[in-house]
């Protein structure tokens, strides 16, 4: 269901063009809790659970929890075969703008196995020579006439999955336009966005608890297990207040619920209590909210709530997109919360209803 219209005079922001992985995934769950061996061979099962990439979770919660009107032009490839083209149905049914996503007909689309253990730990294994691998910065410059036409009114929104350099040619194009420049990387990639200086080109940066260790550069403590997360946050912060001061973060932790820095105030919104079937893509689906209140002109404390409550429906589902998410189920679960959302969020879902 596409939602229904918002003011598009309240909109602070009226489009959204990213970059990142388009690609899917199956669940296999392992007989036995001992880790799998190098030449082990163990049985288990598949789930009947479909698994999507970053750019394709994000943009697809953007675009059917946003008003019509607002764009949302996801620029990646897939393969020319089947998963390839179901994706992009689905995408295209979302309401996703497909331009600049294109077709490999020489390499599959990106897939990965997510291997799961009894006690819910688990693993991805994941191909590098896929479809979102070729995505170019010369992809991305094709788009640059969308991104010069949405000067200051924009979001380039860079995520993994596909190579940093064409990451990086987006937040440059988006720093000479002016956009808001949106961005996530990986534990492994946070060292090199340090020392390439990309993470000075990022206006709201979404992490979660183990990026923003590795970004603080925290280390467990002796005998106590993980360094509280409070304390990886705040270090956090102030790390990347000498390196961008007027940077928006966002860092989630699972149960322990999540956390905004505006460059003023630090806040903190709890994991919702809700029935959860599985917490994949949860840390996307929240970025997502995070995205819509930013772009609806929300401060980013209550952006930050948003994405709490998309975060909280995305994990009801066993697969990594809900289909079932817009602003009226997020506004049926807020009303269902034992403390009020704030007058922002509930405007926000309450927009465009008779």
């Amino acid at each position: 269901m596409r939602p229904l219209a918002i003011d598009p005079a309240r909109l602070r922001y009226r489009a959204l063009i990213g970059t990142g992985g388009i690609g899917w995934g199956m669940f296999f769950a392992l007989n036995g809790n001992h880790t799998l061996g190098r030449e082990e061979s163990r049985s288990g099962r598949l789930l009947d659970r479909k698994d999507y990439c970053k750019l394709h979770i994000i943009t697809h919660y953007v675009c059917t929890v946003m008003c019509p009107g607002f764009r949302t032009l996801p620029i990646g490839m897939v393969g020319g075969d089947d998963a390839g083209r179901r994706l992009q149905a689905e995408m295209g049914e979302a309401g996703l703008d497909l331009r600049y996503v294109r077709t490999d007909p020489e390499r599959p689309t990106l897939f990965s196995i997510c291997l799961l253990y009894p006690d819910g730990s688990g693993g991805n294994l994941t191909v590098n020579d896929s479809a979102s691998s070729q995505v170019t910065p010369e992809m991305i410059r094709a788009a640059e006439a969308d991104l010069a036409a949405n000067a200051q009114e924009g979001i380039a929104l860079a995520v993994p999955e596909v190579p940093l350099a064409a990451r990086a040619e987006l937040l440059e194009l988006a720093t000479r336009y002016r956009l808001l420049r949106a961005a996530s990387f990986t534990t492994e990639e946070i060292p090199i966005a340090l020392e390439s200086g990309l993470l000075a080109q990022v206006d709201l940066l979404a992490l979660n608890i183990d990026e923003a260790a590795r970004l603080a550069g925290s280390r467990p403590r002796s005998g106590t297990g993980e360094l509280p997360a409070i304390e990886i946050v705040r270090a956090v912060f102030q790390r990347l207040r000498q390196i961008q001061p007027a940077m928006w973060v966002t860092v989630t932790a699972g149960s322990r619920g999540s956390w905004s820095w505006d460059g003023r105030e630090l806040s903190h919104c709890p994991a919702h209590k809700v029935a959860v079937a599985s917490t994949a893509g949860a840390g996307d689906a929240h970025f997502a909210g995070v995205l819509v209140g930013v772009a609806a002109g929300l401060p980013l404390a209550q952006a930050h709530e948003l994405g709490s409550l998309v975060a909280a429906l995305s994990v009801t589902s066993y697969h990594t997109i809900n289909k079932e998410i817009d602003r009226d189920s997020l506004r049926v679960l807020a009303e269902q919360l034992p403390s009020p959302v704030s007058a922002g969020v509930a405007a926000l879902l309450d927009a465009g209803r008779s």
